[in-house]
């Protein structure tokens, strides 16, 4: 009788002594699981929006295309003082009535300016919503000629700039700026200095992406291109491409490499 006392004080100090020593609790595995998905504040089927800083905001649409089927295309929000500035439409008009009625009623904030970053269909498919709600639209002089050379026209005026663009908004500013050929011969970038947040759009690759759509790239000067904005932003914090996962200022290393020459 005595034995058996023993040995089960025994096996109960040494499932204490387990137990205690438990690296992971549930409530830890369960707080992990949440972080993971904390960036999603709104989804649907046509938009998907994450917070990445206090002012910036990634918005995710959806393109079809012939060569890669569906395609996730990033754009990027910047929200200060309840005034807000989009880089890229979403890629239609449906996807962009969400993000517009999002920022009016969820962000009680309103849209005072659009900047399409190049004159691909990822950028500027929504252009039609945001116009009709008298939406500025910032653009460049090359992205506005290779527009009507495509035979896309706005219904209403735009502004146009040569290389850089300045964009008050609440008490900061919203930076745009050509730094040359890569993806097209019109890719711009767009900067938020407050909170170091750089959108590349497809000019700037995600980590491990292919090269891509390069029907109208530059690829000897792809890389050239880049480093100038490296040099400029060097430790950029936020930093969204086109398509695929943001980072850090490593997108700019990782597409530099892939179009070394």
């Amino acid at each position: 009788m005595k034995k058996t006392v023993l040995i089960a004080f025994i096996i109960s100090g040494i499932f204490f002594i387990s137990c205690k020593k438990s690296p992971v609790k549930p409530s830890t595995l369960k707080a992990k699981s949440h972080v993971k998905d904390s960036l999603t504040i709104y989804k649907t089927e046509n938009l998907i929006i994450k917070k990445l800083s206090p002012h910036v905001y990634a918005h995710i649409s959806f393109l079809n295309t012939n060569d890669y089927g569906k395609v996730a295309c990033n754009g990027m929000l910047v929200i200060n003082k309840n005034k807000g500035v989009v880089f890229d439409t979403p890629t239609d008009n449906k996807s962009s009535i969400e993000l517009i009625n999002f920022v009016t009623h969820k962000l009680k904030s309103e849209i005072i300016g659009i900047i399409p970053t190049h004159f691909h269909e990822d950028c500027v498919g929504g252009i039609q919503t945001f116009e009709e709600r008298n939406i500025p639209t910032y653009i460049t002089k090359q992205t506005k000629a290779l527009l009507k050379k495509n035979n896309v026209t706005f219904t209403k005026p735009v502004k146009e700039f040569d290389s850089q663009l300045t964009i008050n908004i609440g008490n900061k500013k919203v930076y745009a700026e050509y730094f040359g050929e890569g993806h097209t011969q019109d890719n711009i970038i767009g900067i938020f200095p407050e909170d170091n947040a750089i959108f590349g759009g497809c000019l700037i690759k995600k980590l491990k992406a292919s090269k891509g759509n390069l029907e109208d790239a530059n690829t000897a000067e792809w890389s050239q291109t880049v480093r100038k904005i490296k040099t400029k932003y060097p430790k950029a914090k936020i930093v969204i491409p086109g398509h695929g996962k943001w980072g850090d200022f490593k997108l700019f290393d990782y597409t530099i490499d892939l179009f070394k020459q």
